[in-house]
């Protein structure tokens, strides 16, 4: 039987398990309202994760079909990935943020080898190796997450969402992803913890770990925006909120949320002030993912997992130049970096 938690007020979370990942699972939050329980995110699309979902259901004296509605925190397969199925077997609506709506409708629309295209280009164009991007220019098979539900629901910021008998509010957390929202329970804390309610943070705030912040990856976007950045405007707006208690997608409930914030916002900094350092000399993007401090060796990062610290480490620089602290070097191919 998956793991079931019963976090007081009508709030229960269900692990369920992420395919060979370190992560080990999403926690699936169920929340009671008066027309039938809510979820907010889903999980992996994977028999077993979905295995998981409904037995969890059964532990917390449900099932899938009594869903009224799918809340998604933003659109990664592990959040969104079973949200069609919960659909399907439900008839339940599924609600999402709309710039990640716009994700989610360009990667059902675009044949998968245009996507592998523009990974290698990115690629390329950040200095990797040709023995690091050959796969891509021969890979057919689709990627995960290319085929998820199209949500029927539009998440507003700052507006209540439509749950009978629940006070949840949508913040706009971007990001992590451009769409993210984390969702602030307006409610007192069943435990009378000290705080203002609840707060449902999906990735965007987690314990002991820090989400993934890279390039929102589009084919037909030319624009370069800035995720760092929007990041960590977005944890200051959360921090400002004082929750009584953290909910987060992955690992476990926890309190104190401006702690938190303030240690995420001191890990970018320094990680920005260290980046200068290694810039010292000219480095491709590619170079500085070599030397960035990651949980291992640059030897032992999974193939994949290389390809999202490349995109966080030229989120960084992008952060970097953004505030003038650093530049592309004038007709270097591939583009290099260097501080001011």
């Amino acid at each position: 039987m998956p793991q079931v938690t019963d976090h007081g007020g009508g709030v229960r979370s269900i692990e369920v398990p992420i395919p060979d990942n370190p992560l080990g699972n999403t926690l699936v939050y169920v929340v009671d309202t008066d027309r039938g329980p809510v979820l907010i995110d889903t999980g992996w699309d994977d028999p077993a994760s979905w295995d998981a979902l409904t037995e969890g259901l059964t532990a917390c004296g449900t099932a899938v079909a009594e869903i009224h509605g799918v809340v998604i925190t933003h659109h990664h397969p592990d959040h969104h990935g079973l949200s069609a199925k919960v659909r399907e077997a439900s008839d339940a609506w599924v609600a999402m943020h709309a710039a990640d709506i716009a994700i989610v409708r360009r990667t059902r629309e675009t044949r998968p080898g245009r996507w592998f295209t523009y990974m290698a280009d990115k690629l390329t164009a950040a200095g990797a190796p040709e023995e690091h991007v050959a796969p891509l220019r021969t890979a057919r098979s689709r990627l995960p997450g290319l085929t998820p539900a199209l949500p029927d629901r539009e998440i507003v910021p700052g507006e209540l969402l439509d749950l009978a008998g629940r006070r949840l509010r949508a913040v706009w957390t971007p990001g992590h992803t451009p769409g993210h929202v984390c969702l602030h329970l307006e409610e007192r804390h069943p435990a009378q913890l000290p705080g203002n309610g609840r707060l449902f943070s999906g990735d965007h705030l987690l314990p002991r770990i820090t989400p993934h912040i890279g390039l929102y990856e589009d084919p037909d976007d030319d624009s370069e925006p800035d995720p760092l950045g929007d990041y960590l405007d977005s944890l200051e707006r959360i921090g400002s909120l004082e929750p009584a208690e953290v909910l987060p997608a992955h690992l476990h409930a926890f309190t104190d949320a401006p702690s938190r914030v303030r240690e995420l916002l001191d890990h970018h900094e320094e990680r920005l002030t260290g980046l200068l350092t290694l810039l010292s000399t000219p480095l491709t993007v590619w170079q500085v993912a070599r030397r960035m401090e990651w949980n291992r060796p640059w030897a032992d990062i999974p193939y994949g997992s290389r390809n999202i610290a490349v995109s966080e480490a030229e989120a960084h620089l992008r952060r970097l130049v953004k505030l003038g602290r650093a530049e592309q070097v004038p007709g270097s191919d591939p583009v290099t970096y260097t501080v001011v």
